[in-house]
């Protein structure tokens, strides 16, 4: 230790430690040059005709197609509409199966009497609910969070509840031993064993949770990201659809990045 009481590295450690900033740096380069040259050959294709770019679209029509829903004032609009239907519902799936999942570690008998009827409700395709769920509750946001509630409620009741049911039991008798309640095991146990297991739910639900949304304004949306994908396939303007698309895909990229985040923080913060 030095004066300051940070250890001291090895040579040998140095070396391990500089290699593998390499190899990080050297991944993040490939990756960005991996998709700098699709984009590229994506844009020549269509420039020299090896490509329809009417019906392929080309990153150049894309960036002009979201500069004019920029200057229309539409673009966050659409952005946020999906975003705000994204996050409740995420959010709920998330609360909501967390708590179910809590419940059925409680009572095992209901656990086991429940179980096939959840693996049966997470196998039914979501999208044949849409109609469903539009006549139950209107055609509005409320559907299509619904819908994304729907999709990722199941996974999430299912996902957590494994990691419930996988904790340590040696660790759940030592505490019964000694005589801690049910409560008390879930709160100082199972709860902080498995909270990997609930980012991982999390990471699961952001996709899962676009999913629903997108499917909802597939059927019933007059603003949002599937209403502009909709909108575009209706009228032939394939620039919109593939904009809507890339859109779509950095504003879940975004979330999950959020959640990878909270991740860090979290293990910071427990260990």
């Amino acid at each position: 230790m030095n004066h300051n009481n940070k250890p001291i590295l090895s040579s040998a450690r140095k070396i391990y430690l500089k290699k593998t900033h390499q190899t990080n740096f050297f991944i993040i380069l490939c990756k960005i040059i991996l998709i700098l040259g699709l984009i590229g050959l994506w844009e020549i294709a269509g420039t020299l005709g090896w490509i329809d770019s009417f019906i392929m679209s080309q990153p150049s029509r894309i960036i002009r197609c979201i500069l004019d829903l920029y200057e229309q004032k539409t673009l966050f609009e659409h952005i946020g509409v999906s975003c705000l239907e994204t996050i409740v519902g995420f959010l709920l799936g998330t609360f909501i199966g967390t708590f179910i999942a809590a419940l059925l570690w409680w009572s095992p008998f209901i656990s086991k009497v429940l179980e096939p009827y959840l693996v049966i409700l997470n196998a039914l395709p979501k999208v044949a609910l849409g109609p469903i769920i539009i006549v139950w509750v209107g055609a509005g946001q409320k559907a299509i969070i619904i819908m994304a509630l729907a999709i990722s409620l199941i996974v999430t009741i299912l996902e957590v509840l494994h990691g419930f049911d996988e904790t340590d039991s040696e660790k759940i008798k030592l505490m019964r031993a000694m005589g801690a309640t049910q409560w008390q095991i879930f709160r100082y146990l199972i709860f902080p064993a498995n909270i990997p297991t609930i980012i991982n739910s999390l990471k699961i639900n952001v996709g899962l949770s676009w999913v629903g949304v997108i499917m909802g304004e597939f059927l019933v949306s007059k603003a949002g990201i599937g209403y502009l994908i909709v909108y575009g396939s209706q009228v032939f303007q394939m620039d919109l659809v593939m904009a809507s698309v890339v859109i779509l895909t950095c504003a879940a990229a975004i979330m999950y990045q959020g959640i990878v985040l909270l991740q860090k923080f979290l293990i910071k913060h427990i260990h």
